[in-house]
């Protein structure tokens, strides 16, 4: 898969709210990555100060938004 062509919809303070969403939009058949930068786990602090990225195809972008938006995420 080409993830050159991926869109961040959201940014979360930590990877377990953003699993949440990503659940959910995967639930409605719209697949969903989380993109995070914490060394490996060796500094989770990294997520608050980095943010934890939500993303999707560009294609599902608006059908992932209405989706989130439905659910207030």
């Amino acid at each position: 898969m080409d993830r050159s062509h991926l869109i961040t919809l959201r940014t979360f303070p930590n990877d377990i709210e953003a699993d949440v969403a990503r659940q959910h939009l995967e639930s409605a058949g719209i697949t969903a990555f989380v993109r995070k930068d914490d060394y490996g786990g060796f500094q989770p602090a990294l997520q608050m100060q980095l943010g934890v990225f939500l993303q999707v195809l560009e294609e599902d972008g608006e059908a992932a938004e209405e989706v989130l938006n439905s659910l207030e995420i």
